[in-house]
């Protein structure tokens, strides 16, 4: 029988990295497409996933028998209302407006496509989830079990516990109907086809298209905070083959968190550092220390994950970078920099 997987998402970061892999690794190998596959990378304008009936009818269209989840309502809204320009009061109640907002609209996507994968007979889905469904207060590092030990951090509060309904919904749906409904659990994503726009981008895109601003006007290249701080970051393309190998391989409702080790920490100044490089700045380059620096640490164990995958092989940070850059150069005109 022929297997369909459907990504919804797919025009993303993470959905354009599955299908770079599915392209261009060897056919038939453990990442590369098999005989008799065919995969669809949806985008929102295939159909309003908040809406049961668009979802309904996606799925009639493509009858997929595999589906990767990726589609999420995230941080572009607060750049909609203006955030940055608002008074503090006015910021408080966007927050916690914005709140239920990423709760309702993510549950309604999340829903959706839940049960139109049991409706249409889906044999497996994955679900992207993401490390802010972990609680505010927890010890670390963050494991596969913690995820509903405690509250969420009050600032996305919403969209967190919208992801967490996921790994709930997979629950219900196996023990009800036995269904082959999992989730992912991916540390800090970046590579090509990321979101470098300035007031709504995470930090490594973010510092890039700040860097590349900086070198073509000859301004300072400032760097919010000390530095110090320690991450774990995984290359969009290295996700992109634990998806696969979770999507064929992992059929466990039980979640996975999908990430380099705790040994792999980069700090801020690492990343800062290599990016200065790739880009090719040469201007002056400093740390704003007055800029609070977050949470120092917040690793996550990748223990599950490499005693079920066996052997493998991350991408080098600073060649991943490399590549990210090159990437963002080339495509600056089209890249999501919030100009276009």
């Amino acid at each position: 029988m022929a297997t369909v997987v459907l990504v919804t998402g797919g025009t993303g970061l993470v959905g354009q990295a599955i299908k770079h892999i599915i392209e261009t690794e060897p056919a038939g190998s453990r990442f590369g497409k098999k005989e008799g596959e065919t995969w669809i990378f949806a985008s929102s304008s295939e159909g309003d996933l908040r809406d049961p009936e668009q979802t309904r009818l996606l799925f009639e269209k493509y009858k997929p028998t595999h589906v990767i989840h990726l589609a999420a309502l995230v941080g572009g809204l607060f750049k909609n209302m203006k955030y940055k320009s608002r008074t503090l009061d006015e910021k408080i109640l966007i927050t916690f407006v914005i709140q239920l907002t990423f709760l309702r609209e993510n549950i309604l996507i999340n829903d959706n496509v839940l049960h139109a994968s049991y409706t249409h007979q889906t044999k497996k889905l994955i679900s992207c989830l993401s490390t802010c469904v972990f609680p505010d207060k927890v010890e670390y590092p963050l494991d596969e079990n913690k995820i509903h030990s405690g509250p969420p951090h009050e600032s996305n509060f919403g969209y967190a516990h919208a992801k967490r309904m996921v790994d709930v919904q997979n629950h219900a749906y196996k023990e009800e109907f036995g269904c082959n409904f999992t989730s992912a659990i991916p540390t800090n994503v970046f590579g090509p086809h990321d979101n470098f726009d300035l007031e709504d981008s995470h930090v490594i895109p973010g510092l890039i298209h700040k860097c590349y601003l900086a070198k073509k006007n000859g301004t300072p290249f400032v760097v919010s905070g000390t530095g110090k701080p320690l991450r774990q970051f995984i290359y969009s393309q290295d996700l992109a083959k634990l998806f696969i190998w979770q999507l064929r391989e992992y059929d466990d409702v039980e979640p996975v968190i999908l990430s380099v080790g705790e040994n792999e920490e980069v700090s801020i100044k690492e990343v800062a550092d290599a990016i200065v490089k790739a880009v090719g700045f040469e201007g002056h380059y400093s740390f704003d220390t007055t800029r609070a620096d977050g949470q120092f640490r917040k690793p996550a164990s990748n223990k599950k994950l490499l005693d079920l995958i066996g052997p493998f092989e991350f991408t080098p940070f600073e060649q991943a970078l490399d590549t990210t850059v090159k990437w963002f150069l080339q495509n600056y005109d089209t890249a999501r920099t919030g100009k276009n």
